[in-house]
Protein backbone atom coordinates (compact mmCIF):
# COMPACT_ATOMS: atom_id res chain seq x y z
CA UNK A 1 0.00 0.00 0.00
CA UNK A 2 2.70 2.57 0.85
CA UNK A 3 4.45 1.82 -2.47
CA UNK A 4 1.24 2.51 -4.44
CA UNK A 5 0.88 5.86 -2.67
CA UNK A 6 4.48 6.70 -3.51
CA UNK A 7 3.98 5.92 -7.21
CA UNK A 8 0.82 8.03 -7.30
CA UNK A 9 2.52 10.96 -5.64
CA UNK A 10 5.44 10.79 -8.10
CA UNK A 11 3.30 10.66 -11.27
CA UNK A 12 4.00 14.34 -11.93
CA UNK A 13 7.75 13.73 -11.83
CA UNK A 14 8.18 15.74 -8.64
CA UNK A 15 9.00 14.01 -5.38
CA UNK A 16 10.44 14.71 -1.93
CA UNK A 17 13.38 13.17 -0.15
CA UNK A 18 13.47 12.85 3.65
CA UNK A 19 17.05 14.17 3.75
CA UNK A 20 16.34 17.30 1.67
CA UNK A 21 14.03 20.34 2.09
CA UNK A 22 13.77 20.74 -1.71
CA UNK A 23 11.47 19.28 -4.34
CA UNK A 24 13.29 16.74 -6.53
CA UNK A 25 12.48 16.00 -10.17
CA UNK A 26 12.84 12.91 -12.31
CA UNK A 27 12.83 12.81 -16.11
CA UNK A 28 14.49 11.09 -19.06
CA UNK A 29 17.46 12.83 -20.67
CA UNK A 30 18.45 12.84 -24.35
CA UNK A 31 20.28 9.53 -24.02
CA UNK A 32 17.27 7.79 -22.48
CA UNK A 33 18.77 7.76 -19.00
CA UNK A 34 16.55 8.49 -15.99
CA UNK A 35 17.77 11.58 -14.18
CA UNK A 36 16.94 12.66 -10.63
CA UNK A 37 17.95 16.15 -9.57
CA UNK A 38 17.10 18.70 -6.90
CA UNK A 39 15.12 21.65 -8.24
CA UNK A 40 16.56 23.86 -5.46
CA UNK A 41 12.97 24.95 -4.74
CA UNK A 42 12.06 24.54 -1.08
CA UNK A 43 8.88 22.54 -0.46
CA UNK A 44 7.60 25.06 2.09
CA UNK A 45 7.93 27.86 -0.49
CA UNK A 46 6.17 25.90 -3.25
CA UNK A 47 3.49 23.68 -1.64
CA UNK A 48 1.66 23.15 -4.98
CA UNK A 49 4.91 22.21 -6.77
CA UNK A 50 4.23 24.85 -9.44
CA UNK A 51 7.77 26.27 -9.58
CA UNK A 52 9.28 22.80 -9.32
CA UNK A 53 7.12 21.56 -12.21
CA UNK A 54 8.15 24.55 -14.33
CA UNK A 55 11.83 23.78 -13.77
CA UNK A 56 11.28 20.10 -14.62
CA UNK A 57 9.41 21.11 -17.79
CA UNK A 58 12.37 23.25 -18.86
CA UNK A 59 14.73 20.33 -18.34
CA UNK A 60 12.47 18.10 -20.46
CA UNK A 61 12.46 20.70 -23.26
CA UNK A 62 16.25 20.95 -23.13
CA UNK A 63 16.53 17.14 -23.27
CA UNK A 64 14.23 17.04 -26.33
CA UNK A 65 16.25 19.74 -28.10
CA UNK A 66 19.48 17.92 -27.35
CA UNK A 67 18.03 14.66 -28.69
CA UNK A 68 16.93 16.38 -31.90
CA UNK A 69 19.93 18.63 -32.50
CA UNK A 70 22.70 16.92 -30.62
CA UNK A 71 24.36 18.10 -27.39
CA UNK A 72 25.75 21.61 -27.13
CA UNK A 73 29.52 21.86 -26.91
CA UNK A 74 30.57 21.56 -23.30
CA UNK A 75 31.68 24.96 -22.09
CA UNK A 76 33.73 23.66 -19.21
CA UNK A 77 36.00 20.62 -18.95
CA UNK A 78 35.68 20.38 -15.17
CA UNK A 79 33.22 21.03 -12.35
CA UNK A 80 31.66 24.47 -12.28
CA UNK A 81 30.48 26.81 -9.57
CA UNK A 82 26.95 25.46 -9.99
CA UNK A 83 28.13 21.85 -9.72
CA UNK A 84 29.89 22.69 -6.48
CA UNK A 85 27.05 24.61 -4.88
CA UNK A 86 24.33 22.10 -5.78
CA UNK A 87 26.41 19.31 -4.23
CA UNK A 88 27.37 21.26 -1.11
CA UNK A 89 24.09 23.05 -0.35
CA UNK A 90 22.09 19.88 -0.88
CA UNK A 91 24.60 17.86 1.12
CA UNK A 92 26.69 18.86 4.15
CA UNK A 93 25.20 22.34 4.39
CA UNK A 94 21.83 20.83 5.33
CA UNK A 95 23.35 19.56 8.58
CA UNK A 96 24.59 23.01 9.58
CA UNK A 97 22.73 25.41 11.84
CA UNK A 98 23.76 28.12 9.39
CA UNK A 99 22.16 26.50 6.31
CA UNK A 100 19.86 29.48 5.73
CA UNK A 101 22.89 31.75 5.98
CA UNK A 102 24.66 29.59 3.37
CA UNK A 103 21.73 30.01 0.99
CA UNK A 104 21.89 33.79 1.39
CA UNK A 105 25.64 33.79 0.75
CA UNK A 106 25.11 31.63 -2.36
CA UNK A 107 22.71 34.24 -3.76
CA UNK A 108 25.43 36.88 -3.45
CA UNK A 109 28.14 34.69 -5.01
CA UNK A 110 26.06 33.35 -7.90
CA UNK A 111 25.87 36.49 -10.09
CA UNK A 112 29.68 36.77 -10.05
CA UNK A 113 30.74 33.13 -10.41
CA UNK A 114 27.85 31.59 -12.36
CA UNK A 115 29.17 29.33 -15.12
CA UNK A 116 32.78 29.56 -13.95
CA UNK A 117 34.91 26.44 -14.07
CA UNK A 118 36.48 25.92 -10.66
CA UNK A 119 39.87 25.09 -12.16
CA UNK A 120 40.00 28.58 -13.70
CA UNK A 121 39.60 30.46 -10.42
CA UNK A 122 42.57 32.45 -9.15
CA UNK A 123 43.46 34.81 -6.36
CA UNK A 124 42.48 37.69 -8.65
CA UNK A 125 38.90 36.39 -8.64
CA UNK A 126 38.84 36.34 -4.84
CA UNK A 127 40.31 39.84 -4.62
CA UNK A 128 37.89 41.11 -7.25
CA UNK A 129 34.91 39.74 -5.34
CA UNK A 130 36.10 41.33 -2.11
CA UNK A 131 36.57 44.67 -3.88
CA UNK A 132 33.08 44.53 -5.36
CA UNK A 133 31.45 43.76 -2.02
CA UNK A 134 33.34 46.63 -0.44
CA UNK A 135 31.97 48.90 -3.15
CA UNK A 136 28.51 47.62 -2.22
CA UNK A 137 29.30 48.81 1.34
CA UNK A 138 28.77 45.35 2.76
CA UNK A 139 30.21 44.70 6.22
CA UNK A 140 33.42 42.72 6.63
CA UNK A 141 31.55 40.09 8.65
CA UNK A 142 29.10 39.52 5.78
CA UNK A 143 31.87 39.26 3.18
CA UNK A 144 33.70 36.77 5.41
CA UNK A 145 30.59 34.58 5.59
CA UNK A 146 30.29 34.59 1.80
CA UNK A 147 33.96 33.79 1.29
CA UNK A 148 33.65 31.17 4.02
CA UNK A 149 30.88 29.35 2.15
CA UNK A 150 32.93 29.18 -1.07
CA UNK A 151 36.05 28.13 0.85
CA UNK A 152 34.27 25.43 2.86
CA UNK A 153 32.48 24.06 -0.22
CA UNK A 154 35.72 23.72 -2.18
CA UNK A 155 37.56 22.09 0.73
CA UNK A 156 34.68 19.63 1.14
CA UNK A 157 34.69 18.80 -2.60
CA UNK A 158 38.47 18.31 -2.59
CA UNK A 159 38.25 15.89 0.35
CA UNK A 160 34.97 14.06 -0.20
CA UNK A 161 34.56 14.21 -3.99
CA UNK A 162 38.30 14.16 -4.73
CA UNK A 163 38.06 17.13 -7.06
CA UNK A 164 41.45 18.46 -8.06
CA UNK A 165 40.59 22.16 -7.97
CA UNK A 166 42.31 25.22 -6.46
CA UNK A 167 40.93 27.14 -3.50
CA UNK A 168 41.84 30.81 -3.98
CA UNK A 169 39.60 31.75 -1.03
CA UNK A 170 41.80 29.96 1.47
CA UNK A 171 43.43 32.34 3.94
CA UNK A 172 41.39 35.35 2.81
CA UNK A 173 39.50 36.91 5.68
CA UNK A 174 38.77 40.58 6.21
CA UNK A 175 39.49 42.12 9.59
CA UNK A 176 36.23 42.64 11.40
CA UNK A 177 35.58 45.51 13.82
CA UNK A 178 35.56 44.80 17.53
CA UNK A 179 32.23 43.27 18.51
CA UNK A 180 29.58 45.11 20.47
CA UNK A 181 29.94 45.00 24.24
CA UNK A 182 26.59 46.48 25.28
CA UNK A 183 25.22 45.21 28.57
CA UNK A 184 22.65 46.59 30.99
CA UNK A 185 23.13 47.95 34.46
CA UNK A 186 20.77 46.76 37.17
CA UNK A 187 18.84 50.05 36.90
CA UNK A 188 18.58 49.77 33.10
CA UNK A 189 17.35 46.19 33.36
CA UNK A 190 14.67 47.17 35.87
CA UNK A 191 13.57 50.03 33.62
CA UNK A 192 13.42 47.70 30.61
CA UNK A 193 11.23 45.16 32.42
CA UNK A 194 8.90 47.91 33.63
CA UNK A 195 8.64 49.33 30.13
CA UNK A 196 7.98 45.85 28.68
CA UNK A 197 4.95 45.55 30.93
CA UNK A 198 3.50 48.62 29.22
CA UNK A 199 3.97 47.39 25.64
CA UNK A 200 0.50 46.49 24.25
CA UNK A 201 -0.17 42.93 23.06
CA UNK A 202 3.15 41.70 24.45
CA UNK A 203 2.32 40.11 27.78
CA UNK A 204 5.08 37.57 27.21
CA UNK A 205 7.81 40.20 26.87
CA UNK A 206 8.63 40.81 30.58
CA UNK A 207 9.04 37.05 31.11
CA UNK A 208 11.25 36.79 28.01
CA UNK A 209 13.49 39.57 29.33
CA UNK A 210 13.73 38.02 32.81
CA UNK A 211 14.70 34.62 31.42
CA UNK A 212 17.31 36.23 29.17
CA UNK A 213 18.80 38.24 32.02
CA UNK A 214 18.86 35.44 34.59
CA UNK A 215 19.74 32.37 32.49
CA UNK A 216 21.90 33.77 29.69
CA UNK A 217 19.92 31.80 27.11
CA UNK A 218 20.03 33.02 23.54
CA UNK A 219 16.83 34.60 22.15
CA UNK A 220 16.29 31.70 19.76
CA UNK A 221 16.74 29.19 22.56
CA UNK A 222 14.14 30.95 24.67
CA UNK A 223 11.53 31.23 21.92
CA UNK A 224 12.14 27.63 20.83
CA UNK A 225 11.82 26.24 24.35
CA UNK A 226 9.27 23.44 24.87
CA UNK A 227 7.69 22.45 28.17
CA UNK A 228 9.13 18.95 27.83
CA UNK A 229 12.56 20.47 28.46
CA UNK A 230 11.60 22.38 31.62
CA UNK A 231 12.18 20.62 34.96
CA UNK A 232 10.89 22.85 37.75
CA UNK A 233 11.47 20.14 40.36
CA UNK A 234 15.22 20.42 39.72
CA UNK A 235 15.17 24.03 38.49
CA UNK A 236 16.76 23.09 35.18
CA UNK A 237 16.14 23.65 31.49
CA UNK A 238 17.51 20.96 29.18
CA UNK A 239 18.75 21.93 25.73
CA UNK A 240 19.35 19.44 22.94
CA UNK A 241 22.19 19.59 20.38
CA UNK A 242 19.95 21.12 17.70
CA UNK A 243 19.03 23.98 20.04
CA UNK A 244 22.55 25.04 21.02
CA UNK A 245 25.18 26.81 18.98
CA UNK A 246 27.86 24.33 20.11
CA UNK A 247 25.77 21.38 18.88
CA UNK A 248 25.87 19.54 22.23
CA UNK A 249 23.43 18.51 24.93
CA UNK A 250 23.33 20.95 27.84
CA UNK A 251 21.35 22.29 30.74
CA UNK A 252 20.62 25.73 32.16
CA UNK A 253 19.99 26.29 35.89
CA UNK A 254 17.05 28.44 36.95
CA UNK A 255 17.50 30.96 39.74
CA UNK A 256 14.48 32.30 41.59
CA UNK A 257 13.72 35.14 39.15
CA UNK A 258 14.03 32.93 36.09
CA UNK A 259 11.85 30.32 37.79
CA UNK A 260 9.17 32.95 38.46
CA UNK A 261 9.16 33.89 34.77
CA UNK A 262 8.75 30.24 33.75
CA UNK A 263 5.86 29.82 36.22
CA UNK A 264 4.27 32.97 34.80
CA UNK A 265 4.34 31.35 31.35
CA UNK A 266 2.87 28.16 32.81
CA UNK A 267 -0.08 30.11 34.23
CA UNK A 268 -0.66 31.73 30.84
CA UNK A 269 -0.61 28.34 29.13
CA UNK A 270 -3.01 26.77 31.66
CA UNK A 271 -5.52 29.60 31.18
CA UNK A 272 -5.34 29.94 27.39
CA UNK A 273 -3.73 27.02 25.57
CA UNK A 274 -3.12 24.04 27.88
CA UNK A 275 -2.19 21.74 24.98
CA UNK A 276 0.55 23.96 23.56
CA UNK A 277 4.08 22.50 23.76
CA UNK A 278 5.69 25.96 23.63
CA UNK A 279 6.76 27.97 26.68
CA UNK A 280 6.35 31.19 24.69
CA UNK A 281 3.12 30.97 22.74
CA UNK A 282 0.12 33.13 21.92
CA UNK A 283 -3.44 32.50 23.12
CA UNK A 284 -3.98 30.02 20.30
CA UNK A 285 -0.98 27.99 21.44
CA UNK A 286 1.16 28.94 18.48
CA UNK A 287 4.85 29.57 19.03
CA UNK A 288 5.91 33.21 19.22
CA UNK A 289 8.45 33.54 16.43
CA UNK A 290 9.92 36.96 17.20
CA UNK A 291 9.99 39.60 19.94
CA UNK A 292 12.02 42.20 18.03
CA UNK A 293 9.24 44.78 17.57
CA UNK A 294 8.00 44.54 21.14
CA UNK A 295 11.54 44.61 22.48
CA UNK A 296 12.36 47.72 20.44
CA UNK A 297 9.21 49.41 21.79
CA UNK A 298 10.21 48.59 25.38
CA UNK A 299 13.69 50.04 24.76
CA UNK A 300 12.17 53.28 23.47
CA UNK A 301 9.87 53.54 26.49
CA UNK A 302 12.84 52.92 28.81
CA UNK A 303 15.02 55.45 26.90
CA UNK A 304 17.62 52.77 26.17
CA UNK A 305 19.66 53.12 22.99
CA UNK A 306 21.60 50.46 21.14
CA UNK A 307 20.09 47.53 23.04
CA UNK A 308 19.20 44.27 21.27
CA UNK A 309 17.65 41.02 22.55
CA UNK A 310 21.03 39.24 22.54
CA UNK A 311 22.34 41.88 24.97
CA UNK A 312 20.31 40.17 27.70
CA UNK A 313 22.67 37.20 27.45
CA UNK A 314 25.66 39.53 27.44
CA UNK A 315 24.27 41.23 30.54
CA UNK A 316 23.96 37.87 32.32
CA UNK A 317 27.65 37.13 31.70
CA UNK A 318 28.73 40.65 32.61
CA UNK A 319 26.89 40.62 35.93
CA UNK A 320 28.44 37.26 36.85
CA UNK A 321 31.98 38.45 36.14
CA UNK A 322 31.44 41.71 38.02
CA UNK A 323 30.16 39.71 40.99
CA UNK A 324 33.45 37.83 41.11
CA UNK A 325 32.33 34.53 39.58
CA UNK A 326 35.39 32.74 38.09
CA UNK A 327 35.63 32.99 34.31
CA UNK A 328 35.58 29.18 34.05
CA UNK A 329 32.16 29.06 35.76
CA UNK A 330 30.86 31.92 33.59
CA UNK A 331 31.99 30.06 30.48
CA UNK A 332 30.17 26.92 31.62
CA UNK A 333 26.96 28.82 32.37
CA UNK A 334 27.08 30.53 28.99
CA UNK A 335 27.81 27.15 27.37
CA UNK A 336 30.70 28.51 25.33
CA UNK A 337 32.58 25.89 23.32
CA UNK A 338 35.92 27.52 24.23
CA UNK A 339 36.78 29.43 27.39
CA UNK A 340 38.85 31.83 25.28
CA UNK A 341 35.57 33.21 23.89
CA UNK A 342 34.39 34.02 27.42
CA UNK A 343 37.74 35.50 28.34
CA UNK A 344 37.82 37.74 25.27
CA UNK A 345 34.30 39.11 25.84
CA UNK A 346 34.09 39.37 29.63
CA UNK A 347 37.51 39.30 31.31
CA UNK A 348 37.93 43.09 31.09
CA UNK A 349 34.93 43.47 33.41
CA UNK A 350 36.84 41.88 36.28
CA UNK A 351 39.74 44.27 37.05
CA UNK A 352 39.54 43.23 40.71
CA UNK A 353 40.94 39.82 39.82
CA UNK A 354 44.05 41.41 38.31
CA UNK A 355 44.36 43.81 41.23
CA UNK A 356 44.17 40.87 43.64
CA UNK A 357 46.79 38.98 41.68
CA UNK A 358 49.17 41.94 41.88
CA UNK A 359 48.73 42.28 45.66
CA UNK A 360 49.95 38.71 46.15
CA UNK A 361 53.45 40.16 46.11
CA UNK A 362 52.55 42.25 49.17
CA UNK A 363 51.61 39.17 51.19
CA UNK A 364 54.83 37.24 51.01
CA UNK A 365 58.41 37.11 49.85
CA UNK A 366 59.46 36.15 46.34
CA UNK A 367 61.70 33.15 45.80
CA UNK A 368 64.60 33.04 43.37
CA UNK A 369 62.39 31.28 40.87
CA UNK A 370 60.02 34.25 40.92
CA UNK A 371 57.21 32.54 42.84
CA UNK A 372 55.78 33.94 46.05
CA UNK A 373 56.32 31.72 49.08
CA UNK A 374 53.74 31.71 51.90
CA UNK A 375 55.09 32.44 55.36
CA UNK A 376 55.12 28.79 56.48
CA UNK A 377 56.97 27.76 53.36
CA UNK A 378 59.55 30.52 53.90
CA UNK A 379 60.14 29.32 57.45
CA UNK A 380 60.64 25.73 56.24
CA UNK A 381 62.91 26.88 53.44
CA UNK A 382 64.88 29.03 55.86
Amino acid sequence: MPKRKQRKRDQDGIFERPDSPYWWATWTDASGRTVRRSTQVRREDDPRKERAKAIRAQWIVEAAEEKANGPEPRKASGPTFEDLMVAYLDGPSLEKRSHERDLYSFKQLAPIFKGRELASLTGADARGYIAKRKEDRVSAATVNKELGLFRAAINWAKKELEWDVPNPFEGRKLKEPVGRSRWLTQAEAAALIQAAEEVPKAGHLPDFIRIGLYTGMRPGEILGLEWSRVDLSRNLIYLGPTMQKNGKDGSVPLNERAREAIISRARFQASNCPASPWVFCNRDGERIASIKKGFASACRLANLEGVHPHDLRRTFGSWLVQAGVPIQAVSALLRHSDIRITDRVYAHLSPDSLREAATVLDRGAVSRSGFTLPKTAREEAG
